[in-house]
């Protein structure tokens, strides 16, 4: 008897639970989710790629001849004007030389006053006829070699002035100086770098790029440039130079952005250059949109007739920050969702809001 009524309580229980079951399937809503209508709109990429300011134009600066440095007088970010002395070498044996060709060319300048004053006697006798032709041109002879001696005692006098010239370090234009590659007491060889120094005048904002960037791509020929501390400020400039080759320890490109007219940019400001491309069509999506189906991106799409939803592939063109856009597997027109993505079934019903998926 106990196990009948058991039995029989155990049958009652299972048909109210399939009941129960049956009223909660029956009284479930329909998933709600956010959806978009997908739309050709113009589309531009923008790369955001951090860079320096540097100028136009930079000068290499290094002693002409070899020394040991006894002097410096400017520093890495002193504004220098065109000639200043900058460095200077050890010059006794550039003035020592400097003495002996003075000494010379002294020397040289008595033979031919010696040399003139013969030749001139010479041919006063010989108007007279006192002496010969031959002594006329004997002495004219050695007028010529003495100015020939005094030439070139002259040259060597002015090699050994510009040797002492050359211990001493000029700049070679206005400036600020940059970089610094030698200290007071070192041994300097000739055309050994020593300063830097960067021109007045305009400046270039430098970046260096991945290839990447201009690999497919239709990049206009303006960049906005901004100074890192203050975003809010924008220069439109011109491309005014792209490196033909990669730098092969870092893999990418210089590009060099002129900025005229912008003196307050200082030499070593970071800067932020927006690379924009050309506008061209596409269909753009939140990266709320993006689903996977077997490890590849893809997107839900909502039947308007039925408002089921499937998983469809999609090949994406381009990522942006906050968006992508979409090549293929989407048309205009097409219902995408946007939020709620991540746990929708194949084939499930879902709501939306279909005036502001429009």
């Amino acid at each position: 008897m106990k196990t009948v009524l058991v039995a029989a309580w155990l049958g009652v229980s299972a048909v109210a639970l399939a009941s129960c079951e049956e009223k909660s399937a029956s009284e479930a809503k329909p998933r709600n989710v956010e959806a978009v209508v997908a739309k050709v709109t113009p589309a531009v990429e923008t790369n955001a790629i951090t860079g320096e300011v540097s100028a136009r134009v930079e000068s290499d600066l290094s002693f002409r001849v070899s020394g040991r440095i006894v002097e410096r007088l400017v520093d890495v970010g002193s504004s220098v004007k065109a000639g200043q002395v900058l460095a200077r070498m050890d010059a006794e044996e550039q003035k020592a030389d400097l003495g002996v060709a003075t000494a010379n060319l002294q020397s040289a300048i008595a033979q031919r006053t010696q040399a003139q004053l013969a030749f001139d006697r010479q041919q006063s006798l010989f108007r007279t006829q006192v002496a010969t032709r031959a002594a006329l041109d004997q002495a004219q002879e050695a007028l010529s070699t003495a100015e020939g001696g005094v030439k070139l005692a002259q040259a060597q006098f002015d090699t050994a002035q510009d040797a002492l010239s050359y211990t001493e370090l000029r700049a070679d234009a206005d400036g600020v100086i940059t970089a610094r590659n030698a200290e007071v007491g070192q041994v300097a060889q000739a055309a050994q770098l020593i300063f830097t120094l960067a021109h007045d005048g305009p400046r270039d904002a430098v970046f260096n790029v991945f290839e990447s960037l201009y690999l497919g791509r239709n990049l206009e020929s303006t960049v906005s440039v901004s100074p890192l501390s203050a975003p809010s400020r924008k220069i439109e400039a011109s491309v005014r130079e792209i490196s033909p080759t990669i730098d092969p320890s870092t893999g990418t490109i210089r590009v060099k952005v002129g900025l005229e007219a912008t003196p307050d940019m200082q030499l070593g400001a970071p800067v932020v250059g927006s690379f924009r491309t050309k506008e061209k069509d596409a269909i753009e999506l939140p990266w709320s949109a993006m689903a996977s189906k077997g490890g590849q991106p893809a997107v839900w799409i909502v039947d308007p007739a039925s408002s089921s939803v499937s998983l469809r592939p999609v090949d994406v063109s381009d990522y942006e920050t906050g968006r992508f856009a979409v090549r293929a597997g989407v048309a205009p027109g097409d219902i995408v969702v946007v939020d709620g993505t991540k746990f929708l079934r194949p084939g499930e019903v879902v709501t939306y809001d279909k005036e502001a998926a429009e």
